[in-house]
């Protein structure tokens, strides 16, 4: 049943038909536009709609969810420090950031440290692709007149065992005196 006057345009009667289609749709338009419930498979056009920078099909899938969480914030604060510290974490790593100012010797004007430990899922260590694509975000996001020196570090886990063991153990002393004669 259309609601269209008789004289409607083609154009009117392919909008009605095309709008009639959408509550077909098995997503809820407003989960499309949640980094946490959109489809994986969604995901990459919900990133082209936020504006990140770069984008990789290869990445673990909370990555990527939690690269479009970040990709707003990350937007605006970027060219400094906070943005670069956001997009390690939006990686799942960690940063330490020295800037020139804050070393034992101060360094040259408008550099800094960045002292990168990045954590595979499931134990499994990153890829050299993965860190590079660390690397380049890191530039998109830093200040322009700014450079830095890199170094990755490593964080590993283990634990430690401790074993005891009680032995009960009864020592009763047993002299034999000869009887007297």
């Amino acid at each position: 049943m259309s609601l269209l006057p008789p004289n409607a345009t083609p154009l009117e009667r392919a909008l009605e038909a095309a709008v009639a289609r959408v509550s077909g749709v098995p997503v809820p338009i407003r989960d499309l536009f949640s980094p946490d419930r959109c489809p994986v498979n969604l995901l990459p056009w919900l990133a082209w709609y936020l504006s990140l920078d770069s984008w990789s099909s290869d990445w673990p899938e909370g990555v990527k969810r939690e690269r479009v969480r970040q990709a707003i914030p990350i937007q605006r604060r970027k060219g400094t420090a906070r943005s670069v510290r956001d997009v390690v974490e939006s990686f799942g790593g960690s940063v330490a950031l020295r800037e020139w100012w804050q070393l034992d010797e101060p360094g040259d004007p408008h550099t800094f440290e960045l002292i990168l430990t990045l954590n595979g899922q499931g134990g499994v260590p990153v890829s050299a692709a993965f860190v590079d694509a660390v690397i380049a975000e890191v530039h998109r996001t830093k200040p322009v007149r700014s450079h830095f020196t890199f170094t990755q570090g490593l964080q590993a886990e283990g634990s430690v065992g401790l074993i005891g063991v009680a032995r009960p153990a009864v020592f009763v002393r047993l002299t034999a005196n000869a009887p007297a004669a």
